[in-house]
């Protein structure tokens, strides 16, 4: 007869393992001799063998005892069932792999790499990190309410970044970042109302702008800019002023 430790140690698992079987129901509880120890016999250890065996193989311990009781038809399709599950766990956890090492780099947390290339455009041509990231965090919202148009924005966002007026004012709003005067805020709104009335002629009003985007959420992204830089809030009294409304969904008003 064999103490816990012995039984535990022939079958190369820790006293801890056979007291959590027992607690499972995997492995029964022998009666307590007469000074009060548990005595296990050579049977248990066998046994113990056979659910650590299933246990390092990846068996779930709730079906290691359907397992333990099934004949050689059933222990067969149990196992090729568990083999299904443990591919599936696995393509999955290799999917969340990818995820985690695209977050290596900030800017892959919640973007597609389309969304991530066009920003790194941006740095390659030259556009300030502070309004990059202002471009990133207004995209991550608007990536998770709609993901279905990624493809969509992408498209606009390509033909955008083509545009020497565009990268122009991207440039000019970056100069502007730490002279925040109501002289450069002004010079500002001429050139950035000069340049949206210009695309709104040539490509109408909804190519600088997402039309179907709700309220709240265009709320939401008016804050999210306006905390990151407060001057852009005074930078949309200007532009009022010069015809436009709006810094997330840009209209033309009547500025008489």
């Amino acid at each position: 007869m064999l103490t816990i430790g012995e039984v535990a140690s022939y079958a190369g698992v820790t006293v801890r393992a056979v007291r959590h079987y027992h607690a499972k129901g995997l492995l029964p509880e022998p009666e307590r001799d007469h000074s009060g120890y548990r005595r296990y016999d050579a049977a248990t250890v066998v046994e113990l063998i056979r659910i650590r065996t299933l246990a390092e193989a990846g068996v779930p311990l709730a079906r290691v005892r359907e397992l333990l009781q099934a004949d050689a038809e059933e222990f067969a399709m149990s196992v090729a069932d568990i083999d299904r599950q443990l591919r599936a766990e696995i393509r999955h956890r290799q999917r969340l792999r990818r995820r985690i090492a695209r977050l290596a780099a900030g800017d892959n947390l919640a973007l597609p790499p389309e969304l991530i290339e066009f920003l790194d455009q941006l740095r390659a041509l030259g556009v300030d990190e502070r309004i990059v990231q202002v471009e990133r965090d207004g995209w991550i919202p608007l990536v998770a309410r709609s993901p279905q148009r990624v493809p969509e924005w992408i498209t606009r966002k390509r033909k955008q970044i083509a545009d020497p007026q565009l990268i122009d004012f991207y440039l000019t709003l970056g100069q502007a970042l730490d002279r925040t005067d109501d002289r450069t805020l002004a010079e500002l709104a001429d050139k950035m109302a000069s340049y949206i009335t210009l695309i709104a002629d040539e490509q109408g009003e909804d190519y600088l702008q997402e039309p179907d985007i709700e309220p709240l959420l265009v709320e939401l992204l008016d804050t999210l800019a306006f905390d990151t830089w407060p001057p852009a809030r005074r930078l949309t009294e200007l532009l009022k002023k010069r015809g436009w409304s709006g810094w997330t969904k840009l209209e033309r008003i009547d500025a008489s």
